[in-house]
């Protein structure tokens, strides 16, 4: 019996749905056929928090994060209460998507840095992992996590477009490095040099949709189906079997969420 795909972080919440079957279980069943079992579904907001956690209720394929994406960490941001508060959600297997972004927003870094050092803060308290967003912000993101993070924990950089060195540092902090359909971009060759090197337990696939579709679906919306593309992309680069990715990928999903999700709970059990 093969593995099955998991596309590690996705927003099902903003699925263009007249594109992937005009429902999350169209989008779903999608992705079985293609050969994706499971999605994570990430929170970007505290707004679209609620609409997340239903989502992971309602599907038993879905699992979710809560977390402040670091463009909304100025105008939209959660309390340290909530964020508590939410991290307790049985669905709930990651604390995220946070992180720092200085290439869309330099205006408000103290801001960002504030919203990630908390969310750092929690996700040790409630032993879970993070996904990390970062751009432009390579030395403040990895300070920030070895000031307030788990190492035993550890997380994830998603949509990984940064350099080797960065990879490098993260995964010696225990972070995994998750790999989007910008790998399949003509303009990509650092990341695709990124990629060569990475240990294989050290990856994840992403869609990261509706956004950043891979080719040959570059332009178009993008759904969990199409994680397919960026691992075969992977094992392309790598120069394993389609496979060896799925297999490794999966086992790496599993060891970096599930079971550390497992573990928190029964440290809150005590």
């Amino acid at each position: 019996m093969h593995d099955l795909l998991v596309d590690s972080h996705c927003h099902l919440d903003r699925l263009d749905w007249d594109s992937c079957g005009g429902s999350v279980a169209s989008a779903l069943a999608r992705a079985r056929v293609n050969g994706v079992g499971r999605v994570l579904c990430i929170s970007v907001d505290p707004d679209n928090i609620p609409d997340v956690l239903a989502l992971a209720e309602a599907h038993a394929e879905v699992s979710a994060t809560v977390g402040v994406h670091p463009l909304q960490a100025a105008e939209n941001p959660i309390s340290l209460e909530a964020l508590q508060r939410w991290a307790q959600e049985s669905s709930v297997v990651g604390i995220g998507e946070t992180g720092l972004d200085y290439f869309y927003d330099r205006q408000h870094t103290a801001a960002q840095q504030d919203s990630f050092a908390l969310h750092l803060q929690v996700a040790a308290e409630a032993q879970l992992p993070v996904v990390v967003h970062t751009r432009d912000a390579r030395d403040d993101t990895l300070a920030l996590i070895k000031e307030y993070g788990s190492i035993d924990r550890g997380g994830v950089l998603h949509c990984f477009t940064e350099s080797w060195d960065m990879a490098r540092q993260a995964m010696d902090l225990n972070y995994s490095i998750s790999i989007s359909g910008i790998v399949t971009f003509n303009n990509a060759g650092e990341l695709r040099d990124v990629v060569r090197k990475l240990p294989l337990d050290r990856l994840l696939v992403e869609t990261d949709s509706p956004y950043l579709a891979p080719v040959p679906h570059r332009g178009k919306a993008n759904q969990p189906a199409y994680v397919r593309q960026v691992a075969a992309a992977v094992a392309e680069i790598k120069g394993l079997a389609l496979q060896q990715v799925v297999e490794a990928t999966t086992a790496n999903f599993d060891r970096l969420f599930m079971a550390a999700t497992q573990a928190a709970r029964e440290f809150v059990r005590g």
